[in-house]
């Protein structure tokens, strides 16, 4: 009798385990769909500018600034009236030999003489704050700029919806700016990028940099 309870028992104990399991991988299969619609919606409303320096040299890194500051003050006057992320990319498409002399005049002007190579394309980054506004890890559109060997830290910031102005000293976003972004994208993903204080979506956002770092490391496999 003990022998039949104690059969009866890890039968039971089996079944609860596969149940289990089965439950922990409904909930990951869940949590990729989840990450993977929420990283792409958010991505599809945002044009990014990415800046890599020659090398990490307080030299090479403060020219990257200066280069940046060019490359901002051009696009914003090409940019300002434009109310959606298509516009701004087209744009960019079409002065990118501008965008290029751009940065090599401010590169010899300040006595270097670095290569610089320009591209728009779509590139992987990081979760990144911008003062009270925070993006995801995952692959958005971008102009992307490489000053040199491109081996420096590199800065980033987006160009549609326009944060590249934003003060990050104070942790403000202009309020026209969150306007522009709101209207960019679904109200959910809005309300997650700018509600980063709140520790549910801080979690979402760990989830979505887990995931989005799986990729990565897949892709170099």
């Amino acid at each position: 009798m003990n022998k039949f309870i104690s059969i009866v028992k890890s039968s039971v104990f089996k079944r609860l385990i596969i149940v289990l399991l089965l439950l922990i991988l409904f909930i990951f299969i869940s949590a990729i769909s989840y990450v993977s619609a929420v990283s792409n919606n958010i991505a599809n409303g945002v044009f990014r500018l990415h800046v890599i320096a020659n090398s990490d040299s307080p030299e090479d890194q403060n020219l990257k600034y200066i280069v940046r500051d060019e490359l901002i003050k051009y696009m914003n006057t090409l940019a300002k009236d434009c109310t959606s992320k298509q516009e701004v990319i087209e744009i960019a498409q079409n002065n990118i030999s501008n965008f290029e002399n751009i940065a090599k005049k401010t590169i010899q002007d300040n006595g270097f003489n670095y290569n610089v190579t320009v591209e728009i394309g779509n590139f992987d980054f990081p979760t990144k704050t911008y003062g009270d506004i925070t993006l995801p890890a995952g692959t958005y559109d971008s102009l992307k700029i490489k000053i040199g060997k491109s081996e420096g830290q590199n800065w980033w910031c987006v160009m549609f919806p326009p944060l590249c102005f934003v003060d990050v000293t104070t942790g403000i976003v202009p309020e026209e700016s969150k306007k522009e972004m709101k209207e960019a994208m679904p109200e959910e993903e809005y309300s997650l990028i700018s509600n980063t204080n709140n520790s549910e979506v801080n979690f979402k956002f760990k989830l979505i940099e887990f995931f989005e770092n799986i990729k990565l490391m897949a892709k170099k496999l």
